[in-house]
C-alpha cells in the first residue's frame, strides 16, 4: 500500500491499494482514524485513481471535517465510563486515584495514561463478565471464556467453542450499550449466524435493542479516540 496526496490546505493524505479482485475503483473514509484509502483494480493506472479522488475530494473534506480528531488522556479532560461522565485531574502520588466522578491521574503523564487504560479494562472486564454471566444463565448455555481486546473492526465475537471476546472500549459507551453486545454476542452460544432465529434470542435476552444498534452505529467510532500511548 502507498502514500499519495491531494492538493489542498492541509493536503490530503491517501492510501493507494491496489486488488486484483476488485472491479472498481472505491474510496473509502475510515470513522475510527480518518485515513482516506484508495482502492484501485487491476489494470487501472493510478493516475486515472488520483483522477477519481480528486473528482470526489469535497466529499472526502466533508467525511474528514466529521471525523472526531483523536486525543490523548490527560488531566484536564472528561472521559465517560459506564455512559457516566468523569473529570480527569491532576494527581499528587504515584498511583492513580478514583473518587466518585473524579480520576486523579499519577503525574508522570506516561504511567499515569497506562495505570489509566488499566483500571478502566479491570471496570470492563466486571461489566462484560456480570451481562455475559446473566444473559448465559438467561439461555441455559455456558461460555468457556472471557477475553477483552483493543478490536478496531468488531465490539465482540463469539467462536464456535464458546469463547467470548469483546472491545474493552465499550466501557467507554452507556451501559445499556455494553449489555446489548453482551447480550448479542452469548446469543451467538445458541445460533452461530445472523438469521430471523438470532434475533430472537437477542431480543428474549435483551428485549428491544434498536437504540443500542443505533448508538453503536452512530458514536462507536468516537471510543477509539481516545489515546493511552505515550
Amino acid at each position: 500500500m502507498s502514500a499519495r496526496t491531494l492538493p489542498g490546505n492541509p493536503e490530503i493524505s491517501v492510501k493507494l491499494r491496489k486488488n486484483r479482485r476488485a472491479r472498481r475503483i472505491t474510496l473509502r473514509v475510515s470513522q475510527l482514524d480518518g485515513v482516506v484509502t484508495l482502492t484501485v483494480p487491476h489494470g487501472v493506472s493510478e493516475g486515472e485513481a488520483m483522477r477519481f479522488a480528486a473528482e470526489k475530494q469535497d466529499w472526502i473534506e466533508t467525511c474528514l471535517s466529521q471525523h472526531e480528531k483523536s486525543a490523548q488522556v490527560a488531566p484536564g479532560m472528561s472521559i465517560t465510563v459506564a455512559g457516566q461522565p468523569v473529570d480527569l485531574v491532576r494527581g499528587t502520588g504515584k498511583r492513580l486515584q478514583v473518587a466518585g466522578a473524579t480520576i486523579a491521574m499519577p503525574d508522570i503523564a506516561d504511567h499515569g495514561r497506562k495505570q489509566l487504560q488499566v483500571w478502566l479494562k479491570e471496570q470492563a472486564r466486571v461489566e462484560l463478565t456480570r451481562a455475559s454471566d446473566l444473559y448465559a444463565a438467561r439461555l441455559g448455555r455456558a461460555y468457556s471464556r472471557l477475553t477483552l481486546r483493543d478490536t478496531r473492526s468488531r465490539w465482540g465475537s463469539c467462536s464456535s467453542a464458546g469463547a467470548l471476546m469483546y472491545s474493552w472500549r465499550l466501557i467507554l459507551a452507556p451501559k445499556p450499550v455494553l449489555d446489548y453486545v453482551a447480550a448479542h454476542e452469548v446469543a451467538h452460544l445458541e445460533e452461530m449466524n445472523h438469521s430471523p432465529a438470532f434475533w430472537a434470542i437477542v431480543n428474549d435476552l435483551y428485549g428491544p435493542h434498536r437504540e443500542a444498534r443505533g448508538w453503536l452505529r452512530s458514536h462507536g467510532a468516537s471510543l477509539h479516540r481516545y489515546r493511552f500511548d505515550g
